[in-house]
């Protein structure tokens, strides 16, 4: 497939981002770190799911021997908002080719007292050290060109405190997946966009811990309004994304208890699957 360009803005590099910046972590002392969070991922006043999961990504990455995750599960306990955190991060077992560890965010309450916000499990390894033999019956996406998806600057006005994630985002939507956005959801479980940072910063693994949990959640095609909070999230890395906008495909096959599952994959501009997650989540049913 050959290469586009979803944005037009000047082209970031990996490692002098916007992206990389607000997920820096600052080492206090072996197994600790500092981080503030950007208030730039927030949805309302929550922080984005698939951002925090990058920060504890890129904390573990520094504990760890190996620095690619291959497989990242978090729980998410409480709501994060902007401001200071800690990130605790404790090695469970390394090994030749794979490095396991398990990290938890927390904030401060009103009382100054510690609160967990998320906690995960992750197994860490070398992505460019995988062999190239690839057997899959899965099949890229089809989407049309970027030019006839739609992005958030293509909609009415957001509600005030609620895009600040999307001026951080590059998404174009296929219009298929938007008739929430014209007030006919298809009542399918199914969203699908190209993806890419606003600043044009390439993908890399951590960035497609982001790119799983960016897009509007599955539930507004299905008729359902308002915050759908992420309760587990697990995502696999299966390569090093190729430069390039990628191909976010999500469905949900079952709404049930209010609850339901996001089923994503991620591929890029090699027409290689990179990455799949699923997650359960809480939708709100009225």
């Amino acid at each position: 497939m050959a290469q586009v360009s979803v944005s037009s803005a000047a082209q970031a590099v990996i490692g002098d981002s916007e992206f990389d910046r607000d997920t820096t972590v600052t080492r206090r002392e072996p197994g600790v770190y500092d981080i503030d969070l950007s208030a730039g991922w927030t949805i309302i006043n929550a922080v984005n799911g698939g951002y925090l999961l990058a920060v504890l990504g890129r904390a573990l990455g520094d504990a760890l021997p190996h620095s690619d995750p291959f497989t990242i599960s978090a729980h998410y306990l409480t709501a994060s908002h902007p401001g200071p955190a800690v990130i605790r991060t404790d090695v469970v077992r390394t090994g030749r080719t794979l490095s396991t560890g398990q990290a938890s965010l927390f904030q401060y309450d009103d009382e100054g007292a510690e609160v967990e916000r998320i906690r995960v499990l992750a197994s860490y390894g070398d992505l460019d050290a995988l062999p190239d033999d690839v057997r899959t019956s899965a099949k890229p996406p089809h989407f049309p060109p970027v030019e006839q998806c739609f992005g958030a600057q293509d909609g009415p006005s957001p509600v005030q405190g609620s895009s600040a994630i999307t001026e951080r985002l590059d998404l174009k939507l296929d219009p298929t997946t938007l008739g929430w956005a014209l007030g006919s959801p298809s009542g399918k479980g199914e969203m699908r966009a190209w993806f890419g940072l606003a600043d044009g910063r390439d993908a890399d693994p951590l960035s497609l811990l982001l790119a799983v949990d960016a897009l509007p959640p599955t539930a507004f095609e299905m008729g359902l309004k308002g915050w759908v909070p992420t309760v587990e999230l697990t995502v696999h890395v299966r390569c090093r994304p190729a430069p390039g906008p990628l191909r976010v495909s999500i469905t949900t096959r079952n709404l049930a208890g209010g609850f339901l599952e996001e089923d994503a994959e991620v591929w890029d501009s090699a027409d290689r699957l990179v990455a799949q997650s699923r997650q359960l989540a809480r939708a709100k049913l009225s």
